[in-house]
């Protein structure tokens, strides 16, 4: 049996960080966020969250690191845990950057094995796929080849909504814009996030099959990428309905299918651009 890791905090403004630092919380068992809700923000950091918290309870649940999320009321002291039953577990992780003391001594009070994630631990951006099961895929029925394309600078619930919807179509391959053609298709300061990181961020999420960094130019620089996985059909929102991505699914034979963009059941309507503020 796995065992059963706590991680403790507010998680408002969700960025690669936090993702690392939930990838390797995941290394040590089945991780469950204590999740902060907005009250207990706004008496810790006396201003209230960017978030609310169903945005951010959203989120969360999308991270394939991540098995549980619940709610945490109350102000609760930083250097233990709530008296909550999800709150007895056999690991307690932390980052090194909130580590104390008195977070190591409530844990040997309690018989917690208290683990300290350090910097050099959340450095880089490893592979966010976990080792596929080859008796898994052998027993699955063949799915469809979907693919989705973009930048995903500023990610938000808006993107992992979109990528939630589309995996129902088959499974999900995300492309993002390799750097220098972001910066051409969008001009100067873009992307604010290299490549690696917004790949790591899009693969992060439970409903994403496999991230890629693209290599071609133009609104189609997917191209080379979905030829070689043989995509089945190219999935766009509205907003991306341009570049003769139409015209070139025609020529190729491939679905091409065009969502509106609806945010997740009563949250907020998301944009990168809003977010990043040009």
């Amino acid at each position: 049996m796995s065992r059963k890791v706590v991680v403790t905090g507010g998680f408002d403004d969700l960025r690669s960080g936090d993702i690392r630092f939930l990838h390797e919380a995941s290394r040590l068992g089945d991780v469950t966020v204590l999740l902060w809700r907005d009250e207990v923000l706004r008496k810790r950091t006396g201003q209230p969250p960017k978030f609310p918290e169903q945005e951010r309870l959203y989120l969360l649940n999308a991270i394939r690191y991540v098995n549980r999320v619940e709610l945490v009321s109350g102000v609760t002291s930083a250097d233990e845990l709530p008296d909550l039953p999800s709150a007895s577990p056999d690991v307690w992780a932390v980052e090194e950057c909130q580590a104390s003391g008195e977070k190591a001594a409530f844990c040997r009070a309690h018989g917690i094995d208290y683990r300290v994630i350090g910097r050099e631990q959340l450095k880089g951006f490893p592979d966010p796929i976990p080792p596929a099961d080859p008796s898994a895929a052998l027993q699955a029925p063949p799915r469809k080849k979907v693919v989705v394309t973009g930048c995903y600078d500023w990610f938000h619930s808006g993107h992992v909504r979109f990528f939630e919807e589309v995996s129902a179509y088959g499974d999900l391959f995300v492309v993002v814009g390799h750097d220098a053609n972001i910066r051409l298709l969008k001009g100067p300061g873009h992307p604010l996030l290299p490549a690696a990181e917004r790949r790591y961020l899009c693969g992060s999420v439970r409903y994403v099959k496999e991230a890629l960094i693209s290599s071609g130019t133009g609104w189609l620089d997917a191209d080379p990428e979905i030829r070689r996985l043989q995509a089945d059909i190219y999935a766009v929102n509205e907003d991306g309905d341009k570049g003769g991505k139409r015209e070139y699914c025609q020529r190729l034979g491939i679905q091409y299918l065009v969502l509106k963009r609806t945010p997740a059941p009563g949250l907020p309507q998301r944009s990168s651009t809003e977010l990043r503020g040009f």
